[in-house]
């Protein structure tokens, strides 16, 4: 197993089709990432929630999952499960996020996610962000879309534990699903950090990735 880095980062873009998609996909990423690098900036796009309690759950949790960070926050009104029929509407959100930012890392729904709004979401991302390095975070669901991860961010015992007590705390709106529990997170991100040799792990796809070995 190769370890890399990114080299320095100083700016981040988090992206999710719903509100809670950011911080399960990559909410141990981010604290581990705001913490070894205060005043990183964040900017985070949603694209459904807006106006709702669901965009007062996901400020208070973004806040919360990126301590010391200069977290931009966008939400955005699209209906819940109908990204394919407002494509035009995602498109432009996307593309006024390219055009405030230049970001060292894209966090981002997989290419391979089996939810619409999801997918849609992850190929806008690798259309209007050509030279970034985007990883496709997963989540969990009934569909059993996960794959094979090609990138993972270990993380610390502390931080997939305050993962699972920050989604727990933050989304009330969603205690009542059946698979939102510390089971199903905690479970996963062991098993993402069997497969690198870590305690815990958050596991991303990465499509395509330029390397300099002689630089």
């Amino acid at each position: 197993m190769i370890r890399l880095g990114a080299g320095r980062l100083d700016r981040i873009v988090a992206v999710g089709a719903h509100c809670d998609d950011i911080a399960i996909g990559a909410g141990g990423t981010l604290l581990t990432l705001c913490r070894a690098r205060p005043g990183l900036r964040v900017d985070a796009l949603v694209l459904s929630g807006g106006g709702s309690e669901r965009e007062q759950e996901e400020r208070a949790a973004l806040a919360a999952f990126c301590p010391g960070a200069d977290l931009r926050l966008t939400v955005h009104k699209l209906p819940d499960g109908r990204l394919p029929a407002h494509w035009d509407e995602a498109k432009a959100a996307v593309e006024e996020l390219r055009a405030q930012t230049d970001p060292d890392l894209l966090l981002a729904p997989r290419t391979e996610d089996a939810h619409q709004d999801h997918r849609g979401l992850a190929e806008l991302v690798t259309t209007a962000f050509r030279d970034h390095l985007v990883l496709g975070y997963e989540i969990v669901k009934w569909d059993g879309d996960l794959g094979r991860p090609t990138a993972y961010q270990p993380l610390s015992p502390e931080a997939a534990e305050e993962k699972v007590r920050l989604l727990q705390e933050h989304y009330p709106s969603q205690r009542h699903r059946p698979w939102y529990d510390r089971e199903a997170f905690l479970g996963l991100a062991r098993i993402r950090g069997i497969e690198c040799h870590a305690r815990y792990a958050e596991a991303f796809s990465a499509t395509k990735l330029v390397i300099n070995l002689g630089g």
